[in-house]
């Protein structure tokens, strides 16, 4: 259904019906296709848009960037073989339960001394666990938490995400982080998929392609998450959301591994999605406000900084030490 909107405010424009605000944000969806548009400054940009403009159309990019980022992670597997993706992902079993552990048992902890409410605090430690706003959204409905502890947990994981992505490749630059390290590191310590990519990307090839397969491997414990939660919070254990793209994601890579087609056709599917990203990362940082800033509170905003400094320090120590 967004998509018929899309192509209704398309109309809208060609007519002369549409408001200067949507013409910019179609301007900039433009914009950010183009070749020499990169993810940080895709997002730099989407957060400009927010802060001058604003964003008047949150319910339907919201619903973009959720179909979008999964459609290009997705369309990136085209660029991995299976072989690769799996042996990745393996590879970081032990160490993707051990860091998600031992995240949801600190936030806890950091939640009961700042006596943030105990489903606001979770949902903060899931998105710094896991996935970010995917586990937050995937956890939220299973403990039913209110809207307004969902959005506050959602503004910490979205500020300290965007941080992250202009952040993280200066540091691994600075500190002569390898391609490998680089992508174990932003997969264990940067929230969003949409970010860990980003930032992988502009690190370069391989930290993409390690940082994406240890990134969906991660990702694959929303579902027990979102489960045990339940039961930790005597909630319904039905509403819970698997991400079925990792699956395609997986299937992507073996159709590149095992198909005889020219590279030629898989690397422009790599393409589109590495475009796809950067519009992604656009959206995202439309959706920012100050409002929504101020909304989400001191408490909150320090259990997930000193949590998710604590993550990244020690994710980045392990990558120095064993990657």
């Amino acid at each position: 259904m967004h998509f018929h909107r899309v192509l209704y405010l398309m109309n809208q424009l060609k007519h002369g019906g549409i408001s200067f605000r949507t013409f910019l944000l179609i301007a900039g969806i433009v914009l950010c296709s183009t070749m020499w548009m990169t993810p940080s400054l895709a997002l730099g940009l989407g957060f400009g848009f927010a802060l001058l403009v604003g964003n008047t159309h949150l319910d339907l990019t919201h619903k973009i960037i959720k179909w979008l980022l999964q459609s290009s992670v997705v369309g990136l597997g085209f660029g991995m073989e299976i072989t690769t993706a799996l042996k990745t992902g393996w590879s970081g079993v032990t160490i993707t339960f051990i860091s998600i552990l031992a995240t949801l048992l600190l936030g806890t902890l950091l939640a009961w001394l700042w006596r943030i409410p105990a489903k606001m605090g979770f949902l903060i430690s899931s998105g710094t666990a896991i996935c970010g706003g995917s586990a937050i959204a995937a956890v939220a409905p299973a403990i039913q938490a209110e809207a307004e502890e969902t959005s506050t947990a959602l503004g910490v994981i979205f500020i300290l995400n965007s941080v992250a992505l202009f952040l993280f490749p200066q540091i691994g630059h600075l500190l002569h982080l390898t391609q490998d390290q680089f992508g174990y590191w932003a997969a264990l310590a940067i929230h969003d998929t949409s970010s860990v990519v980003g930032a992988a990307q502009a690190y370069g090839q391989q930290a993409l392609e390690t940082a994406t397969a240890l990134k969906l491997t991660r990702a694959l414990w929303i579902a027990p998450l979102a489960i045990a939660a339940a039961y930790h919070f005597g909630r319904d254990k039905t509403k819970v959301q698997f991400p079925y793209f990792i699956g395609l994601f997986l299937a992507a890579s073996l159709t590149r591994s095992s198909v005889p087609l020219p590279m030629v056709i898989f690397d422009e599917f790599v393409s589109l999605a590495k475009t796809g990203l950067k519009v992604t990362l656009f959206l995202i940082g439309t959706s920012l406000s100050l409002a929504a800033i101020r909304k989400t509170g001191v408490q909150p905003m320090m259990q997930g900084i000193l949590l998710w400094i604590i993550a990244s320090v020690l994710s980045l120590w392990f990558a120095i030490r064993f990657i």
